[in-house]
């Protein structure tokens, strides 16, 4: 069975889809530098499945913390838990 060169890469549109998000929205993530990693190859761009995943499990947030704009603040009710 041939394996192909690809295999294990999502498509811009294809992962955007997934996420429930705009084509676009994965391209500002990218300029912000907060979206998953991405391949270019050429103007195509190409998203690994498991960089994904990893990511996706990154930007798991702790129970007991809350995020204010762009801060990070401890939940003061769940201190001495």
């Amino acid at each position: 069975m041939a394996t192909e060169v690809l295999d294990g890469y999502l498509e811009k549109s294809v992962l955007a889809a997934q996420l429930g998000r705009s084509p676009r929205t994965l391209d500002r993530w990218y300029v912000r530098r907060v979206g998953p990693p991405r391949v270019a190859l050429g103007r195509r761009i190409l998203y690994r499945v498991d960089s994904v995943r990893a990511w996706l499990q990154a930007c798991e947030q702790q129970q007991g913390r809350k995020r204010i704009g762009r801060r990070r603040v401890e939940n003061p009710a769940l201190e001495g838990k």
